[in-house]
């Protein structure tokens, strides 16, 4: 997925407070990020406020380690009359190779909502 998209919408780096009890990178610190890069893509595409309903897939393929460079690419793969389901793929490059290495990828749905956080129909 990556190679078809211009710019990652996150950019980070891991810091040692968001290791699990392996040495890795907790798997919910990566959900977040994701979450925070889906929701950013959706409100884009919804032009307002979103929130997340579900996570439909997630698959954790290798590690993050502390130090990597965490990116995450994202595209829309359907827009509903209030929903949009968000491909969201992360990847990593170890501290010292530049090497693009997949770590997850995963399908969340947002819904577009109103001041009120009720569903609105997307791009009102």
């Amino acid at each position: 997925m990556a190679e078809n998209l211009r710019d990652p919408i996150i950019r980070t780096v891991p810091q040692p407070a968001d290791m699990n009890g392996n040495g890795d990178i907790f798997g919910g610190w990566v959900l977040s990020q994701m979450d925070v890069a889906g929701g950013t893509l959706a409100a884009r595409t919804a032009k307002g406020r979103v929130a997340t309903v579900a996570i439909t897939a997630m698959t954790f393929v290798q590690p993050i380690k502390v130090g990597d460079i965490v990116s995450i690419y994202g595209k829309v793969a359907r827009i509903g009359r209030t929903s949009i389901t968000i491909d969201l793929e992360t990847i990593v490059q170890r501290r010292h190779d530049a090497a693009e290495i997949q770590v997850t990828h995963g399908t969340f749905v947002f819904v577009a909502i109103d001041d009120d956080g009720k569903p609105r129909p997307i791009g009102t």
